[in-house]
């Protein structure tokens, strides 16, 4: 299943890169169907720059389980978290008032057929719904 929305956002490409570090999802993102609150980072991290490398990790303190690690990253360009094997992209795109942000996940819902039909019918648009409100949250955030 894939979930892609993007949003017109009327900041920077770098001041919306900031926000797109592990420990800065818990000011706007709203969860996507896990508690992103209180990321801890599993990698070490010297300088700001260390949260967007390849190989950063971290999960959110109510789910130790949960990892969240950079697989590639572009800066202020790209970059794509891999969550169990769902991996999360976000891509900014320069445009003339800001920036372009594009989400896309992508993920296999579990019990095969039945899990499929499921996740088509519930489970995507309750994605879609939750990324939507969080990608508002962010614009909101950066366009004050």
């Amino acid at each position: 299943m894939r979930i892609e929305k993007s949003i017109e956002i009327k900041a920077p490409p770098e001041k919306v890169w900031e926000m797109l570090a592990l420990d800065r999802w818990q000011e706007w993102n709203l969860g996507h169907f896990l508690d992103t609150k209180n990321m801890k980072f599993t990698s070490e991290v010297n300088t700001p720059e260390d949260k967007y490398r390849v190989g950063a990790s971290a999960y959110p303190s109510a789910h130790p389980k949960a990892d969240f690690r950079v697989t590639e990253s572009l800066e202020s360009e790209k970059i794509t978290y891999l969550h169990e094997s769902s991996p999360m992209t976000y891509i900014l795109k320069p445009t003339d008032e800001g920036t372009r942000l594009t989400y896309v996940v992508e993920y296999e819902m579990p019990w095969g057929i039945v899990g499929k039909f499921l996740g088509n019918l519930f489970m995507k648009r309750m994605g879609e719904r939750e990324l939507e409100r969080s990608l508002d949250k962010l614009k909101n955030i950066l366009e004050k």
